[in-house]
């Protein structure tokens, strides 16, 4: 006598049988509706985009992504530091866009220092024009009018970014451009305070501000390793490797820099003596002119990985990095799925 034995279920067949909910697998989004987009991986999750912040003026509310998270589960991001309550996670964030600040907290001002104005300004969600996981990927395209804390709108911006995850090493990267246009009048100078005379604070771009156990991590770019030392180096990436409490942990985060951003390869504000944040700055020490009506572009990625993967490991995640900017831009396909789909209150087009 024999007896057959039929192949084992997969997961999701046996929870179908049972009537449980399978497991989440792969990439997912979760949209809170006027609040947030919410990004995982196998229902863990990598981080979270606040587009409508309730944040003080005094913060420059703004979209930013916070918390993020290896695949692993590290936490990656601070938020709101008491040192500096303007920090949030990563975000598009710049100080000196003519007299306006869309930064938060005080603005540098020559031979005077910082002073505290009624210059903070916000970078304000207003609408969607694409939310998808198709193939394999979190994408988004959006639209933001940047608002001087008078109420006037100086620019709007088009902005996409996309999720994918790389399981095999222990990474997943997140591409952000952004085009912003000047809708005033006049052309606008966009700095930094170094560009108002303070050496070495050359911030104001795409800021990360890392967990506080990552103060005293290390540096990494193609040439150099380093700490605080890095400081407006110019290369095409730059690695973050810090340290978790608690633990004997690791984790390391590189941005790439698009090669056809003005000014490749760009110069990079970081620290890491008292505490850790990178940005790679094109306004670092030269300003950059807007003038009315012509968009100006940039590209990033960051890759996210479990592990100090020191400077050999980071260059082969920059590696990937630049692959990922290498495929199509987001806020084109964005405006071309609102053109083909005007007015629909979807998840996938138009959704505000």
């Amino acid at each position: 006598m024999t007896t057959e034995h039929p192949d084992a279920a997969t997961p999701a067949q046996q929870a179908s049988a049972s009537g449980a909910e399978p497991a989440a697998r792969g990439l997912g989004l979760v949209h809170e509706h006027d609040r947030s987009l919410r990004v995982t991986y196998d229902g863990s999750q990598l981080l979270r985009y606040v587009y409508r912040p309730w944040d003080a003026q005094l913060e420059s509310p703004r979209p930013y992504f916070h918390p993020l998270h290896t695949l692993g589960g590290d936490a990656v991001s601070l938020y709101r530091p008491h040192d500096h309550v303007w920090h949030k996670g990563i975000a598009w964030s710049l100080p000196n866009v003519g007299p306006a600040n869309f930064w938060g907290g005080p603005t540098y001002l020559r031979d005077r220092g910082y002073r505290q104005l009624p210059n903070d300004g916000s970078m304000s969600h207003t609408g969607f024009d694409l939310i998808s996981t198709a193939g394999g990927e979190a994408a988004v395209a959006e639209r933001l009018a940047w608002i001087t804390e008078q109420g006037d709108t100086w620019f709007t911006e088009r902005r996409g970014f996309r999720v994918s995850a790389d399981p095999a090493r222990s990474a997943w990267t997140l591409v952000f451009e952004t085009e912003f246009t000047n809708r005033t009048d006049e052309a606008v100078l966009i700095g930094s305070p170094t560009t108002e005379g303070r050496e070495n604070a050359g911030y104001g771009g795409l800021f990360w501000r890392g967990p506080r156990s990552f103060s005293g991590g290390r540096v990494y770019t193609p040439e150099q390793e380093g700490g605080d030392d890095m400081m407006g180096v110019r290369a095409p990436w730059m690695g973050f490797a810090g340290r978790h409490d608690e633990y004997d942990g690791a984790s390391t985060l590189v941005f790439a820099d698009a090669p056809d951003n003005p000014g490749h390869p760009v110069k990079w504000f970081v620290r890491s003596g008292i505490f850790a944040t990178v940005c790679p700055a094109p306004f670092f020490d030269e300003e950059v002119a807007a003038p009315p009506g012509v968009p100006l572009s940039y590209r990033y990625a960051v890759v996210v990985a479990d592990g100090d993967r020191e400077r050999e490991g980071s260059a082969e995640l920059a590696e990937s990095a630049l692959a990922e900017l290498g495929r199509p831009g987001l806020a084109a396909r964005g405006a071309d799925a609102a053109a083909a789909a005007p007015g629909e209150g979807t998840a996938g087009v138009g959704a505000r």
